[in-house]
């Protein structure tokens, strides 16, 4: 559940930091060469929405069992985590990887590699996660989590 609450905050710092500099995203994700014009654009809002609809979702509901938002963060570590990798192996110079809009900026560097392999790591705990509550489920056995309040006595 805490990591679900710490996803949650990051994100939302995350697509809020975005919107407020919408204007300038699309221009930061063409930086990192793949996509340019609308294409960029229409990205720039996939991503803010994906990681504000899993904030909501992971802040809302953090021992929820659904796959949506997990599938969610999923996508968005997966978009940053290729982009950036791409972008370095490449030796592009970005000023701004983006990943908060226009604000908190860093440049694109071996760091930001490392803290996006650290997204995808937490993508696949959430991923075993979820395996070992349907499995628990499925087999009959107690759930680890804590009791929800309907399971509570």
């Amino acid at each position: 559940m805490i990591p679900r609450l710490v996803l949650g905050l990051l994100l939302a710092a995350m697509a809020l930091g975005q919107a407020a500099s919408l204007d300038a995203m699309p221009a930061i994700l063409t930086a990192y060469g793949l996509t340019s014009g609308a294409l960029s654009t229409a990205l720039a809002v996939a991503l803010i929405s994906a990681e504000a609809v899993t904030a909501g979702w992971f802040l809302a509901r953090p021992s929820s069992r659904a796959t949506t938002p997990v599938w969610l963060y999923t996508g968005v570590a997966l978009v940053w985590s290729v982009l950036a990798a791409q972008a370095f192996a490449r030796g592009l110079v970005l000023d701004n990887c983006g990943c908060f809009g226009t604000y908190a900026a860093q440049p694109l560097r071996w760091y930001v590699l490392v803290e996006d392999a650290l997204m995808l790591f937490y993508a696949w705990l959430l991923w075993r996660g979820l395996r070992r509550a349907r499995s628990a489920r499925l087999t009959g056995r107690a759930s680890t989590a804590a009791p929800t309040p309907q399971e509570h006595h």
